[in-house]
């Protein structure tokens, strides 16, 4: 494998409002699933510790590298005031302005980026607070999908090629089957682990 590991800029966390122990715990792993994979260096999440959440993520970054990092704060808009004196708000929603023709001034921010998706109802001081409302679509959709298209995008495809650093586990591309080697970009052996899904 000759996977590089690309300088992805500008550097983007997410910051995941209203989660709810519980009932919110499988799509707030699979938000912080996708927000990793696709290049973001980690997330803010809005509500009490949920130890399972961070025990997930925890896993996949010990297996899979790293870095990629879970918060938990109080207050999205402490943490939006807070962010927005050196970096950049952007709100992924289904309404605000139109996503293909605003991501390209996303794109050209020389600082980090904080992208704020909702679960449950987005108070409408959220729209005040941000720099920008993206609309991902104009049509109901999910926070994982609109974080997914908005970092593809924002990104133009280069954080399919990353490779996360200190890996346990890494998968080979294979036509057929899953093989996953131990440890290793360029592993001397290959070893199979037995698919389990």
């Amino acid at each position: 494998m000759t996977r590089t590991d690309p300088e992805l800029s500008p550097e983007v966390w997410v910051l995941r409002l209203g989660h709810r122990p519980f009932r919110d715990r499988r799509v707030t792993t699979h938000l912080a699933l996708a927000a990793r994979a696709l290049g973001a260096k980690g997330m803010l999440i809005e509500g009490e510790v949920d130890r399972n959440v961070e025990k997930s993520i925890g896993g996949i970054v010990a297996n899979w590298g790293g870095p990629f990092q879970v918060e938990f704060v109080p207050s999205p808009r402490r943490t939006i005031e807070d962010w927005k004196r050196e970096g950049f708000v952007v709100h992924l929603t289904m309404y605000g302005l139109p996503f293909e023709k605003y991501i390209g001034a996303v794109r050209g921010k020389d600082c980090k980026v904080l992208a704020v998706v909702g679960g449950k109802k987005v108070p409408g001081e959220i729209y005040e607070l941000a720099d920008l409302n993206l609309a991902v679509t104009g049509q109901p959709h999910s926070e994982i999908s609109s974080l997914a298209l908005f970092l593809d995008r924002l990104y133009e495809g280069k954080e399919i090629s990353i490779y996360h650093r200190n890996p346990k586990l890494v998968v080979v591309p294979s036509p057929r089957g899953k093989l996953v080697v131990m440890g290793s970009r360029k592993p001397k052996g290959v070893r199979r682990r037995k698919a389990t899904g």
